[in-house]
């Protein structure tokens, strides 16, 4: 499906997703501030794009809970896309674009929290002074090490609470799905984690796929910060950080060789050191790990793979 003149919206209501995106930025950052407690603060890193726009990475380093957490705002724009992109798209050819979104990765210390992503963006692209293509994106995954069924279980109903509004059953189980067929490790046949929600490409009315985009971003922390408090201080030791960092090395093979954004981001000329923010501090990789039988590490390899969640865990 392409887009057509009829639907584009306003040039103006840029600026209102825009606005959205930067104020979503600091009530995340100052809400992580609070749950990581420690005294940690997120250190900003504006930047300047070459060739249209810039945004602000915002850094939060050793925290008392977060190792490492990544929370960017970018505003980006070109007067061409990457082939492969018009190669998809045979409307974008020529076009100019523009790209506007929060991405955000924590890295918990404790292993027992679970890594997290989420990300909302909006696209658009212009020929001759009209837009030929626009849409919405984003979505929030879930990579535990350790799972506990009743943190599963909270993410994916508070998923399937923001979809309400918006198709209910049907939207949340369709970008549910969606969710566990982009976050697959294809050459591990695993799943990144226990997913959650991913959509893209979605343009068909600017209101509704707007307010659909703020109830993700806006959802996310009601997802997440309920299982901080629940995990935070659940003592470890170092067999299960050295799980930790062979399972983060997962990690940084699905964002390397997977993710659509780290290779847009990387082949259109994006600023490297915010797109591999997503990496972990830390990670390691072991030549055929295999875990004790009937211990807590296997039982993880039963959660990477798709499954519904809010019926099999009830």
């Amino acid at each position: 499906m392409t887009n057509t003149p009829s639907n584009a919206p306003p040039a103006g209501d840029f600026a209102r997703v825009r606005d959205y995106l930067t104020g979503l930025q600091d009530r995340i950052c100052s809400a992580l501030e609070d749950a990581d407690g420690g005294g940690a603060r997120f250190v900003e890193d504006a930047w300047v794009r070459d060739e249209g726009g810039g945004g602000r990475t915002r850094i939060l380093r050793e925290g008392a809970v977060f190792e490492h957490a990544g929370v960017g705002f970018s505003d980006v724009s070109g007067s061409k896309l990457p082939p492969s992109a018009s190669v998809a798209r045979p409307e974008l050819a020529g076009a100019s674009w523009r790209a506007v979104g929060v991405s955000l990765v924590l890295h918990p210390r404790n292993p027992y929290l679970p890594t997290t992503h989420a990300n909302v963006r909006h696209f658009r692209a212009q020929r001759d002074g009209e837009t030929v293509a626009w849409w919405f994106g984003g979505g929030f995954d879930l990579t535990p090490f350790y799972p506990f069924d009743e943190d599963v279980l909270h993410w994916h109903r508070t998923a399937r609470e923001l979809c309400e509004p918006f198709g209910g059953q049907a939207r949340y189980d369709a970008h549910k799905q969606w969710c566990d067929d982009y976050f697959l490790l294809k050459h591990r046949n695993e799943t990144r984690g226990v997913g959650g929600l991913f959509f893209d490409d979605l343009h068909g009315d600017f209101e509704r796929d707007f307010a659909y985009q703020r109830a993700v971003g806006d959802g996310f922390l009601d997802a997440y910060l309920p299982i901080v408090e629940r995990r935070r201080d659940t003592p470890y030791g170092d067999r299960e950080r050295q799980f930790q960092l062979y399972r983060r090395g997962r990690y940084v093979e699905f964002n390397l060789v997977f993710d659509r954004g780290t290779l847009f981001g990387l082949q259109s000329g994006g600023r490297t050191e915010s797109i591999l923010m997503s990496l972990p501090p830390l990670a390691r990789w072991e030549y055929r790990f295999e875990p004790e039988p009937g211990s807590a590490e296997a039982r993880l390899g039963d959660y990477l793979r798709p499954r519904d969640w809010l019926t099999e865990l009830l």
